[in-house]
């Protein structure tokens, strides 16, 4: 039986609420799941990075997890050129390539999906990129994963032609709207308006629709970008 404390954190989590499922983690609580919450608190937030590493440090150095997570957050400082540091390029790839090596099948899919992203943002190498989305997306739709299979479609549908990715990310906005995922929900959301054209109705809806909870939830990036 997952103990309560491990229950309510996820769902927290899933809500948008890092802050709350941190402070519900007990102090026996899975320093994993502490580590994956301070880490996507950040990737969210842009805030918290200190706390994400820290996290990130207690974790076995040699697990998997581990590797997986020094290597997001090596990715989002470049990603959002936050401090990034000289290594932070080798630091990601040297991360994601030990989680696939020695991860469970589903860690091994999210680090092949991270490894598509960093290639595909970073290094603009969309060749490099897309078999390790592919990967990803065979191990999350065999294992029914929905919400995994919304992060790489996400992802994989600008390499698409107007129609299917148009039809991807609105896969990938049900995915998570269906998961009560609502950090997740809102930037899909933004995503498809920017992909639809201005005139379009669902395109200003989606508009109306996205900021109210990018503000409330705080997502940095996001209410940057718009």
């Amino acid at each position: 039986m997952i103990p309560d404390d491990t229950y309510m954190a996820r769902r927290l989590l899933l809500l948008g609420e890092w802050d709350a499922a941190l402070a519900v983690l007990g102090p026996d609580a899975e320093p994993e799941l502490r580590a994956e919450i301070a880490v996507d608190r950040w990737f969210f937030r842009i805030e918290g990075h200190d706390e994400a590493e820290k996290a990130v440090a207690a974790l076995d150095p040699a697990s998997p997890t581990a590797h997986l997570l020094t290597a997001r957050l090596a990715y989002s400082r470049l990603l959002f050129q936050h401090d990034p540091r000289a290594d932070d390029r080798t630091v990601a790839e040297a991360g994601y390539r030990a989680a696939v090596e020695h991860g469970d099948e589903k860690l091994r899919g999210w680090a092949e999906y991270h490894w598509a992203v960093l290639l595909d943002n970073i290094d603009e190498d969309a060749t490099g990129a897309l078999p390790r989305y592919e990967t990803a997306l065979r191990i999350a739709t065999e294992s029914g994963d929905g919400y995994f299979e919304s992060y790489i479609i996400r992802h994989l549908a600008p390499h698409k032609e107007p129609a299917e990715r148009i039809a991807m990310l609105r896969r990938s906005l049900h995915l998570r709207a269906a998961l009560g995922a609502r950090p997740q929900t809102v930037a899909a959301q933004a995503l498809l308006a920017d992909n639809l054209p201005e005139d379009d109705p669902e395109r200003a809806e989606l508009m109306r629709t996205f900021r109210p909870g990018a503000e409330e939830l705080r997502i940095g990036w996001l209410l940057s970008e718009h």
